[in-house]
């Protein structure tokens, strides 16, 4: 994955979202224990999170501090959201391909943290249009790629979408149960072990 299907994934987020900005932010997000307004904020935050990891290298930058107000109105959270996407997209095409950055479930290359990124982008995209009372679901192919490179445990041929929220513990997926540990493999797949969350 690459920095062209995380400006997509942002694309369909800021999407939706822009077109919500008279709703209630402060209503709960899904199942989550945050409101719409911090889950937004959450996404944010973690994109620029991945920008300076990815280019900082693989140990960890904890002198480093970011942070996203939750506070802000929902149109200022947007372009929060649109901001961090484009400068992550721009540190993924700035990298080698074999560049490695910090997170704790494992050095990340660039393909990994786009993965990344399009997983909390589409994802809590779906967790705010529910507290919003909106309808979400993104490109198949784009849920598609996402799980190939982040869940190679999942379960292919089905619905890419329903098995994206599977894999991130939304909902259980046919006769698979909800996950109540869920994981990702952000490192290279070559490097996977074959183990499953």
């Amino acid at each position: 994955m690459r920095s062209d299907e995380v400006r997509s994934a942002a694309a369909a987020c800021t999407g939706l979202l822009g077109g919500a900005l008279e709703r209630d932010w402060s209503a709960r997000a899904g199942t989550l224990d945050m409101t719409v307004a911090q889950v937004v904020a959450h996404v944010a935050q973690v994109l620029h999170f991945y920008a300076a990891d990815l280019a900082g290298g693989p140990a960890e930058i904890d002198a480093l501090e970011l942070r996203v107000h939750a506070d802000r109105p929902p149109a200022t959270l947007v372009a929060a959201v649109r901001a961090a996407a484009f400068l992550l997209a721009a540190t993924i095409e700035a990298s080698d391909d074999d560049a490695r950055g910090f997170h704790p479930s494992g050095a990340a290359d660039p393909s990994g943290f786009a993965a990344m990124a399009c997983d909390e982008l589409l994802v809590h995209t779906d967790d705010a249009a529910r507290g919003l009372g909106l309808a979400f679901e993104p490109d198949a192919h784009l849920a598609a790629h996402v799980v190939r490179r982040l869940f190679p445990w999942a379960p292919h041929g089905g619905r890419s979408w329903p098995t994206l929220r599977w894999a991130n513990g939304r909902a259980a997926l046919g006769e698979r149960p909800r996950l109540a540990n869920w994981r990702w493999h952000c490192a290279p797949l070559d490097e996977w072990d074959g183990s499953g969350p």
